[in-house]
């Protein structure tokens, strides 16, 4: 097991690493900002080290910086938390190459699914349904030309997108051309790479994911689904487990369908296959993403174990000591995720309490939330018996959670978990379209 790990991140993933790492005996290493010296993550790390000014290309971005901090400390092992350098393959072999083990997948198991134009081919190839759409396009009129074969609606996406960048839906032939310029040139600066594909736009259809974890050995366990269907310009913003939507049945392929996804990646630490699910229980096979979700915390209450600590010991070379018949979700979790709609300084901070209430942040009483950087300022999670009682719980702590100082989201969320068709599970991925937020 490792003595010591770095945590290459900020904000409240990095405080959740570095008490993972308290729990297991591990001395953490934070890196941080010039603008972050104050924060949290900084003040709970066993050490940290300032990687550059507050400009994230600078600094979290820094790979040479971070490499060299992880050297100069001493850290066998980096956590990359998520976004940043979670899904950045080079950073992976840069890694290997200074003797550094990265805490997730291997880098060519990166590049792999982090194309998502390839990894949509590889599962058709294995019989695992996908969106009709196109390959890689070269140009305005390759799109043009694909679109009319697909038909419209049609999503523009990023090859190597995700956080919702590089995705533009378009109804029309002038939409589309305008489209691919601005999608091509978000996914460019984004992440350095402006290739996109044609998706064919289904609704509607649910979001629905399946965790997994893999070791060395090949064993590949799933730990159940999340529902992420509540999303805001491709950012999720509610998540629960088990999808109301989802059977016995449909979960047991679900299951199937993730596992030989994992097999034919050769996969290795956690991931989540991501699907669309449409009202006859079809589906459809969308992406896998090769780090830890956001959501991570709804799949932890219902199944009982720490992600977290499963990937640093899987990195370590530890094997999984449980089976597929020993995962038994119980009960139901709903996330909340609260965002800064600006920035601004916390004058006062209430977090809600009581049995099997979460609130993962990193957000302190005189924090100020800084516009460099995501909007997401902490996590809201609860779990209950029912899934009735875990909507009941979570409308109950949202009304107490208090972030005075820094404009949020805290009421939209109490709008969303109090409207009807959420309380149904009766929901879909255009939820906010159709009420006009």
């Amino acid at each position: 097991m490792f003595s010591k790990i770095l945590i290459a991140n900020r904000g409240e993933i990095a405080v959740r690493v570095i008490r993972a790492c308290k729990e297991m005996g591990i001395s953490s290493v934070a890196v941080y900002s010039q603008a972050d010296k104050d924060a949290l993550h900084v003040a709970l790390a066993d050490e940290a080290v300032c990687v550059g000014p507050a400009r994230s290309s600078e600094s979290y971005l820094n790979e040479s910086n971070i490499i060299s901090a992880a050297l100069a400390t001493g850290a066998q092992a980096i956590h990359p938390g998520y976004g940043f350098l979670s899904e950045n393959s080079g950073f992976a072999a840069l890694c290997q190459k200074h003797g550094i083990v990265f805490i997730g997948p291997k880098e060519p198991i990166i590049s792999r699914m982090g194309d998502k134009d390839a990894a949509r081919r590889m599962m058709s190839n294995i019989g695992i349904p996908t969106v009709p759409g196109s390959g890689l396009l070269h140009g305005v009129a390759d799109a043009l030309r694909c679109a009319r074969e697909i038909g419209y609606p049609l999503l523009i996406k990023a090859r190597a997108g995700g956080g919702g960048k590089g995705i533009r839906l378009v109804h029309t032939p002038s939409e589309l051309e305008h489209g691919f310029l601005t999608a091509s040139s978000e996914a460019e600066t984004a992440f350095g790479d402006d290739g996109l594909y044609l998706e064919k736009f289904l609704s509607p259809v649910k979001h629905v994911e399946v965790q997994i974890l893999a070791d060395e050995a090949g064993n590949v366990v799933c730990l159940g689904e999340r529902e992420c269907s509540i999303q805001k310009n491709n950012q999720k913003l509610v998540e629960e487990s088990p999808s109301p939507a989802v059977n016995g049945a449909l979960r047991q392929k679900l299951i199937a369908a993730a596992k030989k996804a994992a097999a034919a990646a050769g996969y290795l630490n956690a991931g989540t296959v991501e699907f669309l699910l449409d009202k006859n229980g079809a589906f459809y096979f969308i992406e896998m993403n090769t780090r830890l979700q956001v959501e991570h915390p709804v799949t932890e209450m219902v199944s009982g174990i720490d992600i977290v600590k499963w990937q640093i010991r899987i990195a370590a070379g530890v094997l999984l000591d449980f089976q597929q018949s020993d995962v038994a979700p119980q009960g139901a979790s709903i996330e909340c995720r609260i965002n800064a709609k600006q920035g601004g300084t916390v004058s006062f901070l209430h977090v809600p309490g009581g049995p099997w209430v979460r609130f993962d942040t990193a957000l302190y009483q005189g924090d100020t939330v800084l516009p460099y950087y995501d909007s997401l300022i902490g996590k809201l999670i609860v779990h209950a018996k029912t899934r009735e009682e875990a909507i009941r719980k979570m409308q109950s702590a949202l009304c107490e959670l208090v972030v005075d100082g820094v404009p949020n989201n805290i009421e939209q969320q109490i709008d969303i978990t109090n409207d009807a068709s959420f309380m149904m599970g009766d929901y879909y991925t255009d939820f906010l379209t159709n009420k006009g937020g």
